[in-house]
């Protein structure tokens, strides 16, 4: 796909504070430059919010307070909004997406939209083509949306950076990166565009490959051991989880009053692996009776959900087990939930990195996890938490014993936690991000100087 460069740009977006371009030398360039960063995701819907999307407003928000101008791409929902998510801190811009198959149900593109398929877009394309002052394109999906970054990113001349959140390589056995549209009737007709757009040669034309897992950029360098990789951590916003909010949690849900409550914060789907607890939960229950075991997530898989609620009403469960429904992750109410749980527990399958465990080491409560590299990569067992095998439930039995009986050892390792929680802040998140961004741009500028001459 040959495309040239636009000469004349449409009308600037409104200003935002500019910053001074970082030189090789370390000093700055005279100019008061603005910086405008394209982020493309393959989805973004506020009823249905997850880890990446919740990772990716909180880098936006400190890329925002250090001058840097976000512009969100995102596919367009069914239902307008009445307000885009992240308007104070970032330009929304929705672009017309399909899943590029014939003969899918209705009910089937709803499913793979939910969970991420790979999608096509033209309209994608010439909005990036047109987008004013853009220095960088920096993409949190692969597939055919990561290609159309890539693709414009190259005629353009722009830097290209890829964020891999839910994992690529370091991946157990039985579970994939992304949905394929092959698992279900229909004739794909979005090769040839992927193949166009350079889909599958993402990761080896990124000029920088970011993930938050050492796994992960460990297998990623073996596989591109000439790649700049980055290991770069989520962050969270410290300051909100140092006021209470406990109270309002307890208005919203009368049940957590008088009862050990134990978080499981995520999406309802089976990489998250909520029906793992819940099936453990009667054992709990028959030597905790006031345990209360809560879900706060919203459900991505109505199918898996409808599972939940039926082994909930099976195994008698209806009053030991709330089911909250999905909250914004600067809901009072979900950070009060945080605040008064005796731990987060979760169960997941696969979990790259693990964003609600440091919002629950912010929260002040420890955590009690499945091995997932996410997971091992934070957590040292007996010391930051606890963690177990889904094939051994008996240890994660254990953990809640311990817990519930010995809780001078939860003490010890929520003071540990709360030190180690320092280095996740959303402001130093994104000041890295920012440092490298300059460090692109700079070389891109460099390489474009020989050209020009």
């Amino acid at each position: 796909m040959s495309l040239q460069a636009p000469e004349r740009p449409g009308p600037s977006p409104p200003d935002f504070p500019g910053y001074a371009l970082t030189r090789p030398d370390g000093s700055c360039s005279s100019a008061n430059r603005s910086c405008t960063v394209a982020h493309l995701l393959r989805k973004c819907d506020p009823s249905e919010w997850g880890g990446t999307e919740t990772a990716i407003e909180r880098l936006c928000q400190g890329l925002h307070e250090q001058g840097i101008t976000s512009v969100i791409y995102c596919p367009q929902l069914e239902q307008k909004l009445r307000q885009e998510p992240w308007k104070d801190i970032a330009f929304v811009r929705r672009f017309r997406a399909v899943i590029p198959v014939w003969g899918l149900s209705a009910e089937d593109r709803r499913q793979m939209t939910r969970v991420g398929g790979n999608l096509m877009s033209f309209q994608l394309i010439a909005q990036l083509w047109r987008e004013p002052d853009l220095k960088l394109i920096h993409t949190h999906t692969l597939g055919r949306v990561g290609g159309i970054g890539l693709t414009i990113a190259q005629a353009r001349r722009l830097p290209f950076v890829v964020t891999i959140h839910g994992g690529v390589l370091d991946l157990p056995c039985g579970v994939t990166g992304r949905p394929e549209e092959g698992r279900r009737s229909g004739l794909e007709w979005g090769r040839l565009f992927g193949l166009l757009l350079k889909a599958r040669r993402i990761l080896r034309d990124a000029d920088a490959i970011l993930t938050c897992n050492p796994t992960e950029a460990e297998l990623l360098q073996r596989e591109h051991p000439s790649k700049r990789i980055v290991v770069q951590p989520h962050g969270i916003p410290l300051e909100v989880y140092r006021v209470d909010y406990r109270e309002a949690a307890w208005r919203a849900f009368p049940q957590l009053r008088g009862r050990h409550s134990f978080l499981c914060a995520g999406r309802l789907d089976p990489i998250k692996n909520p029906l793992w607890l819940i099936e453990q939960w009667p054992d709990v229950v028959s030597r905790h009776p006031e345990a209360l075991l809560v879900l706060a997530g919203p459900c991505t898989d109505p199918a898996y959900g409808a599972e939940l609620n039926r082994r909930i009403h099976e195994l008698g469960l209806t009053n030991h087990v709330l089911v909250t429904g999905g909250l914004p992750p600067t809901d009072p109410r979900l950070i009060g939930l945080f605040q008064g749980a005796r731990a987060l527990v979760l169960a997941s399958r696969s979990e790259t990195f693990g964003l609600v465990i440091i919002e629950a080491w912010a929260a002040g409560i420890p955590v009690i996890a499945s091995r997932t590299s996410g997971s091992c990569a934070l957590i040292q067992s007996h010391r930051q938490g606890w963690l177990f095998d889904l094939e051994r439930p008996a240890a994660f039995q254990q953990a809640i014993d311990d817990l519930l009986r010995r809780p001078e050892l939860a003490m010890r390792m929520v003071s540990h936690n709360t030190r180690v929680v320092q280095e996740h802040d959303h402001a130093a998140v994104a000041g890295r991000m920012k440092r490298l961004y300059e460090s692109l741009i700079e070389e891109r500028h460099a390489l474009r100087g020989p050209a020009r001459r």
